[in-house]
């Protein structure tokens, strides 16, 4: 099945490279794909800490996909008061 992901930040670098210029890319993955597949298939470390959705919903490493969701990472954000 055919998903879109979309990496920000300093995870923009694991998109395969016909993505980094535009932050996102689509990915074949099996049915039954979880979204910590897709953050093992994009090489991104395990101890690398990020904020998933899945169309723009929070998502948990075990959320299942579907075929067209969009996965988007980013890592958290700090500042503000």
């Amino acid at each position: 099945m055919k998903i879109e992901v979309r990496l920000f930040a300093t995870l923009a670098e694991f998109l395969p490279p016909d993505g980094r210029a535009t932050g996102n890319a689509v990915l074949e993955v099996p049915d039954g794909s979880t979204v910590a597949d897709v953050v093992s298939r994009l090489g991104i470390p395990p101890a690398l800490s990020r904020i998933a959705l899945v169309n723009g919903e929070d998502a948990s490493p075990e959320r299942r996909l579907a075929a067209r969701d969009v996965v988007t990472l980013f890592p958290p954000l700090a500042g503000g008061r």
